[in-house]
């Protein structure tokens, strides 16, 4: 479907490849990103049934950046949650609360699903503009990769999320305003220390908001206006103390 990209992530089962293809056809949506996955064999075929076509179409790719490239939104799942507001890497939405925000967003959304065994790694969430979480069980929280990926196409697909009208700013503008956040960070002498994952709080900030084209603009021209003003009083007080 267009708008929304499947990105399965170094799956190790074909069996599951396939399972996830199902699901797709299920709800509509045909645009799947291997990346540097398992064989696909006859068996992931036979998990398709009737579409047997995305996966054939399937796109094979060995790095994240080549599998979410056009993206305007990476979107990453994860089993784990925290409490913390502190621990900001690990708060994610629901299924059906995600399904609601990006419902009438314009552009390509890429939905990251990682390794049967482990999820995604702590590297390829710091890439995730938002995550989002399933809940389940205390107990056994971990679904099959399958079963994860039915229940959040089955929301998108409720919620008519891939109907999109022409609001949402693209890949783009959204790395030219995290170039202006970390220059203002850069500006006032932010902490180097604490600069990476407050560049990754503003990301998911600014993910989880799904603003639009105009709004993203705005905050642009703000953010970059306080760099030049503040720019502008270190040029001016150097010239002051010039003797």
């Amino acid at each position: 479907m267009a708008g929304f990209r499947i990105v399965l992530v170094s799956p190790k089962n074909d069996g599951n490849v396939g399972a996830v293809t199902r699901v797709m056809g299920n709800f509509d949506f045909d645009e799947l990103l291997l990346v540097d996955p398992c064989a696909i064999t006859e068996e992931a075929y036979k998990r398709a049934k009737h579409a047997g076509d995305v996966l054939r179409n399937a796109r094979i790719v060995s790095s994240l950046n080549e599998a979410t490239e056009g993206c305007s939104l990476v979107v990453g799942t994860t089993g784990i949650v925290t409490d913390s507001e502190k621990h900001f890497v690990r708060i994610p939405l629901g299924a059906r609360e995600f399904a609601e925000r990006t419902k009438g967003s314009e552009g390509k959304i890429a939905l990251l699903f990682g390794p049967e065994d482990s999820g995604l790694s702590q590297e390829a969430l710091g890439k995730c503009d938002l995550l989002v979480h399933i809940p389940a069980s205390e107990e056994y929280p971990v679904l099959n990769l399958s079963h994860a990926v039915a229940i959040l196409l089955y929301e998108i697909h409720m919620t008519g999320a891939q109907s999109f009208s022409p609001s949402e700013a693209d890949e783009v503008e959204k790395e030219k305003l995290f170039e202006f956040f970390s220059d203002l960070l850069d500006a006032i002498g932010y902490p180097e220390f604490r600069k990476e994952k407050t560049e990754i709080m503003f990301r998911r900030m600014m993910g989880r908001a799904v603003p639009s084209k105009w709004e993203f603009y705005t905050i642009m021209g703000v953010i970059g206006d306080a760099v030049k003003r503040i720019r502008q009083s270190e040029s001016s007080r150097g010239k002051d103390q010039t003797p």
